[in-house]
């Protein structure tokens, strides 16, 4: 076990006899089955969904599956040109995002 391992360790002994871990939300059920991280983006975006906070590409993904759903319900038309503008813009929007997100992790 390394020094990191062992902090660790220590806090939640520490917390367990203070008390600290009585009473969490989920406690004496097993945990969720989640898929194994394998980078850092996994688990930033877990702990973010956790916060109740969503990164702009998660926000705009989202978007463009709500106007997709709109889009099969609408017959053609100059309203349904616009969506499909609006869909494209959104899905460039995102791919921005996802790129952006991908250089800073890089650098």
């Amino acid at each position: 076990m390394g020094w990191l391992e062992r902090i660790a360790e220590r806090m939640m002994l520490k917390a367990r006899a203070e008390g600290k871990l009585t009473g969490l939300e989920g406690e004496g059920r097993p945990l969720p089955d989640r898929p194994v991280e394998t980078d850092s983006t996994a688990a930033g975006f877990r702990i973010m969904a956790q916060a109740g906070v969503l990164p702009p590409e998660i926000v705009l993904k989202k978007q463009v599956i709500a106007a997709r759903a709109r889009l099969s319900d609408m017959p053609e038309g100059p309203e349904r040109a616009a969506l499909l503008a609006e869909i494209a813009r959104l899905q460039m929007r995102q791919a921005i995002a996802e790129e952006a997100r991908r250089r800073f992790m890089r650098d």
